[in-house]
C-alpha cells in the first residue's frame, strides 16, 4: 500500500538564506539542473504543480520553501551545472547554494539527486567531495530509474554506487514518472523531519 502523500505548500522563494522562514527541521534537495528535482517533490507531494517543472534545465534559480504539515520544511535548491542561464543569476548560485548548506542551522539532510541513467557527472562528485569535507549530512538519491532498463539495472546500481564512492544499498534508486521508490523516500523525508 502507498504511503501517504507529503502535505506540502510552498512559502516562499530566496536568494539569501537570512531572508528564509524558520519552519523547524529542514531537507533539501540539490542536483544538477534536469535530474528531475522539481518532479520528485512533486511526486513526494503527489501534486502536479507544486515545484515548477520545466522542459528547460535551469529554471529553479530561487531557494523554493516548502512547509510540511506536521512540521519542518523541504526545501528545493537551483540546480547547478547548466550553462545557458543568465551569467548574472548563475555567478550567484555557488554563494546562495553553499551559504544555506553551510549556514542553515535547521538544515538536518540533504538529498542529492544523481541520474540514474547516466550516473554520477564530475558536477555531481564534486558536490559529494564537498558535502563530505564539510561534514553536511547527505543521502544519494538516483533518479530516472525507470530509464535504466531492467537487464542493465544491477550493473547501473554498482556503477553509480562506486562512482558516487559509496555501497549499493546506500543510495536510493525513484521513478518521479512511475512512482518507484517514492514511497521509501518519502517515509526518509518523515523521519529526519521529525527530528
Amino acid at each position: 500500500m502507498a504511503s501517504d502523500p507529503l502535505r506540502l505548500t510552498f512559502v516562499q522563494s530566496a536568494t539569501r538564506t537570512r531572508d528564509l522562514p524558520e519552519l523547524g527541521p529542514e531537507v533539501s534537495f540539490v542536483g544538477r539542473s534536469n535530474v528531475g528535482k522539481s518532479s520528485l517533490i512533486n511526486a513526494l507531494a503527489r501534486q502536479r504543480q507544486l515545484a515548477r517543472v520545466s522542459n528547460t534545465p535551469g529554471r529553479t534559480q530561487l531557494i523554493n520553501v516548502f512547509s510540511h504539515s506536521d512540521g519542518g520544511a523541504v526545501v528545493d535548491l537551483p540546480g547547478y551545472g547548466y550553462a545557458k542561464v543568465p551569467g548574472r543569476v548563475r555567478k550567484d548560485w555557488p554563494e546562495m547554494i553553499e551559504g544555506y548548506l553551510l549556514d542553515r542551522e535547521t538544515l538536518v539532510m540533504v538529498f542529492v539527486l544523481v541520474d540514474g541513467e547516466i550516473g554520477p557527472t564530475p558536477l555531481d562528485v564534486q558536490m559529494l567531495e564537498w558535502l563530505r569535507y564539510n561534514d553536511v549530512p547527505h543521502t544519494v538519491v538516483a533518479t530516472k530509474s525507470d530509464k535504466v532498463k531492467s537487464s542493465k539495472r544491477q550493473r547501473r546500481k554498482r556503477d553509480l554506487a562506486e562512482g558516487c564512492m559509496l555501497e549499493t544499498g546506500d543510495i536510493v534508486w525513484v521513478s518521479a514518472a512511475k512512482g518507484d521508490g517514492i514511497d521509501r523516500l518519502r517515509d526518509l523525508v518523515r523521519v529526519h523531519l521529525a527530528q
